[in-house]
């Protein structure tokens, strides 16, 4: 436990952004594993719609700085390899 005012907040505010970044992470993978989901059930159109919707979530992530851009970059990669590969 922090002795001083300046730690104890620090402490609090550490924590705080913590929990908002742990939030996004798992809404991202939510996304992510809804795209793998609708390919796996081999739904293209449902795969399309979820595509759209996890590249836009990777995409938010980077300006949140949840993930890296270069992580961003090949996630977008390999989910636009698993919808090509299912035409």
């Amino acid at each position: 436990m922090p002795n001083i005012k300046s730690a104890a907040k620090r402490d609090q505010l550490s924590k705080a952004r913590n929990a908002v970044n742990k939030a996004n992470k798992t809404a991202l993978k939510s996304t992510i594993k809804k795209f793998d989901a609708a390919v796996a059930e081999g739904n293209k159109a449902a795969a399309a719609e979820a595509y759209i919707v996890a590249v836009k979530a990777v995409d938010k992530a980077v300006t949140k700085g949840i993930v890296h851009k270069n992580n961003a970059a090949r996630k977008k990669s390999r989910l636009t390899k698993s919808l090509n590969a299912m035409s």
